[in-house]
């Protein structure tokens, strides 16, 4: 039976904290954060991260820190002359924002080997995925990666998507549409965050996207920031309230990590509801620490609670 879970995607360079002209470097990116928080409250399950690296000292870290806390890469391939994208964070208050640099980056070649791809895929009991997966590939390789994961759901695999719509990496509102539809046609949990729903789809409510999405995938969670969540499964639709943080230190992460929380609760048997009261206090944990990836024992300590 099988035990693993990957995530596949784009992990990037990232520099947060700053104090003067000095940065903190780390890695993350919307697929690691998720991956990060599974692996944290699923020790159990072999967790791989499926996307490319370079061949610079940089993806070699990255490497590095990913075996050093219990996450493997499958057969991600190694690109010669490539190396990893780096976004930097800047924060006024809690509220973060973004520059990227991340055009030539590696990952957008994690299909370049349709072979090495299924293989990555093989013997999962969950694959996730994201709409910036989808965005940072072109259509041919999009194509690649939605066969793969097609092949790993007939095989057996969940398959969870977050649409995470970032109107930056796509050419075009129509592709992004489009791109995420048949996305979505292949998943049996998604994850949308509700204002991204409304400005790729001009959803008027979390309801309607629910409604929307209900007809593509089975089980359905829209976040909504401090909003409650709004779960839509087998016809039903279930309002599960979020935590108020007082003071939130950083947010960059935090529905990463709620998606990270709710698949590793679905995965042990939870039922939704429980899946994503425990997903809010992982998020509600993420909001207090700085940088993407909170410490396993803090992710684990919320989850538990």
């Amino acid at each position: 039976m099988a035990k693993g879970i990957a995530s596949i995607g784009e992990c990037m360079l990232e520099l947060s904290g700053r104090s003067g002209s000095d940065w903190r470097m780390g890695f993350a990116g919307d697929t690691f954060n998720t991956l990060w928080a599974l692996h944290a409250l699923s020790p159990d399950r072999p967790a791989t991260y499926v996307t490319a690296f370079g061949d610079d000292p940089f993806s070699r870290d990255q490497i590095a820190f990913f075996g050093q806390n219990g996450i493997g890469v499958g057969n991600s391939p190694v690109i010669a002359g490539a190396r990893p994208g780096l976004y930097a964070i800047t924060l006024t208050g809690a509220e973060r924002a973004f520059t990227y640099w991340r055009s030539d980056a590696a990952a957008r070649q994690l299909a370049s080997d349709p072979r090495a791809l299924a293989k990555s895929l093989e013997n999962q009991a969950l694959v996730y995925f994201s709409g910036i997966t989808l965005a940072i590939l072109d259509e041919a390789a999009r194509k690649t990666l939605l066969t793969a994961i097609v092949a790993a759901r007939k095989a057996g695999s969940v398959v969870a998507f977050d649409p995470n719509y970032r109107p930056r990496l796509w050419q075009s509102r129509e592709i992004a549409q489009g791109a995420i539809i048949e996305a979505l046609a292949v998943a049996d949990i998604a994850l949308p965050t509700f204002p991204d729903e409304q400005m790729l789809f001009g959803d008027a409510t979390p309801q309607t996207t629910a409604e929307r999405l209900g007809k593509l995938a089975g089980e359905v969670v829209v976040k909504n920031g401090e909003q409650p969540a709004l779960i839509a499964r087998n016809g039903a639709s279930q309002i599960v309230d979020a935590l108020h943080v007082a003071a939130p230190v950083d947010t960059t992460g935090a529905g990463d990590s709620f998606n990270g929380g709710y698949l590793a609760a679905r995965l042990a048997g939870h039922t939704p509801g429980d899946a994503a009261r425990r997903a809010h206090k992982v998020a509600a944990a993420v909001v207090q620490v700085r940088g993407a990836l909170a410490p396993f024992e803090t992710l684990r300590a919320a989850f538990h609670s």
